[in-house]
């Protein structure tokens, strides 16, 4: 790279990638710096025989706006197959399709008039939430007054508990009116031919053609920032100086790596998140074909079964499955050997399937500890700002993109969001020549 660069970009997820692809299409010098040895954040992968598997389950909806964008942008938008997917729900060891009104009729857990109210209030769900402030109103307390109390309990806690934990109930209702715009249980859902290593090598090749510099294997164990500009250190002790910088780093992340005079300027809201425990199982021979089955009251610690082979076909190393618990980063369970864990939960997997009696061929477990925030009532007014004020230093973190659901879709939203604040500066502003370029296919 020539010149300095004008933005450095802490991490290199989504987000990350997403804003140094729209920098450098725009001209804007740009190093990104990202402490792993891989890309990708969540979309990170591992090799299986002659193919690359995703650690983590990701898919692709059609209403997805940004992240299609994208994929046109690099010329991936063909790539993505879209497939037609299902939804089952597995309650006491007993496995049920949950896709039609039918399906919902012969739903055991609940008592008739049960499943009646549970169909009626799901149709009319985004209609009753409309002018209302659910930002302010906890989930379980909405979905009680609608549901009822023995529906939230049978039905509800156990599927809200598996993502947020201790605060089931206590996250804003808006988050899950919002979710419901993106998914529903039998729908459309897309995944690119190559997987999402394509995705990021596709913005790897875009930013580094713009004459942006990629780093991996290159963690910021130092951040100051000020009024004129900002310098990252890395543990070597390598000072990059930038002018501005755009961290997509959790907040607590963040504030590790702050130097005393930033950190007293950082957002001081203590937003909790979960971490997560995921199993990749390669079975013999297909489940059921359905995408995605909540687990509730089956006696196992996953709390869902992602059977990925009905979006992405076969793999060469078998059937792909996907189970995960979400849970703190301090618990036991995240904490425990890999090896236990794949065991109890292999044994946990057959168990739930004895009339199929898969083999599994092989399984890997793969961690993170900061996937989905937990958002307190109220975070639309405490959600942190973009800017940092007295700085220049911008974030791009998950727990800016609410009420949206946490997505790739979303990252690549507000990465945009964060990039169209940067270009709007005189000093960063697009010449003739650069927009023509962009125009031109560059």
């Amino acid at each position: 790279m020539s010149a300095r660069p004008r933005v450095g970009i802490i991490g290199g997820g989504i987000s990350g990638l997403a804003a140094a692809h729209r920098l450098t299409r725009r001209g804007v010098p740009v190093v990104l710096l990202e402490g792993s040895d891989q890309l990708g954040g969540l979309g990170t992968f591992f090799r299986a025989g002659e193919e690359w598997i995703e650690r983590f389950y990701h898919c692709i909806m059609p209403t997805d706006a940004h992240l299609l964008a994208v994929l046109a942008e690099l010329g991936l938008a063909d790539s993505v197959e879209w497939r037609k997917t299902r939804m089952g729900l597995i309650v006491d060891n007993v496995r049920y399709p949950f896709n039609t009104a039918a399906d919902l009729l012969r739903f055991r857990p609940l008592t008739l008039p049960q499943r009646v109210r549970l169909g009626v209030v799901s149709v009319l769900l985004r209609r009753l939430g409309e002018g209302k402030d659910l930002d302010n109103i906890r989930t379980e307390e909405w979905l009680r007054g609608l549901y009822g109390d023995a529906i939230w309990e049978r039905l509800f806690r156990g599927l809200f508990a598996s993502k947020f934990g201790p605060a089931v109930g206590d996250v804003p209702a808006l988050y899950l009116w919002q979710r419901m715009g993106r998914e529903k249980n039998v729908s459309v859902r897309g995944y690119p031919d190559g997987g999402y290593k394509s995705i990021i090598e596709g913005l790897r090749a875009s930013i580094e053609a713009g004459g942006g510099l990629v780093r991996t294997r290159a963690p910021v164990s130092s951040l100051s920032a000020s009024p004129s500009g900002c310098r990252m250190v890395l543990p070597d002790g390598t000072a990059v100086d930038t002018d501005w910088v755009v961290s997509t780093a959790p907040l607590p992340l963040l504030r590790r790596v702050a130097d005393a005079e930033l950190s007293t300027r950082l957002p001081t809201i203590d937003l909790r998140y979960q971490g997560v425990v995921n199993a990749v199982f390669f079975l013999d021979r297909p489940l059921e074909g359905r995408y995605w089955s909540p687990v509730l009251d089956s006696g196992t610690e996953f709390d869902g079964v992602v059977d990925m082979s009905a979006l992405t076909g076969t793999t060469r190393h078998g059937h792909l499955v996907y189970t995960m618990r979400y849970t703190d980063r301090s618990s036991a369970l995240f904490a425990e050997d890999e090896r236990a864990i794949a065991e109890r939960w292999s044994a946990q997997l057959l168990a739930l399937y004895p009339d199929l009696r898969p083999e599994i061929l092989d399984v890997r477990i793969f961690k993170a500890p900061f996937v989905e925030p937990v958002y307190p009532l109220g975070y639309a007014a405490l959600r942190p700002p973009v800017e940092i004020p007295g700085t220049r230093l911008l974030l791009a973190t998950s727990g800016q993109v609410y009420p949206n659901v946490t997505s790739w879709n979303s990252s690549v939203g507000l990465a945009n969001e964060v990039v169209d604040g940067l270009l709007a500066r005189p000093e960063l502003a697009p010449r003739p020549a650069q927009l023509a370029g962009e125009r031109g296919g560059r």
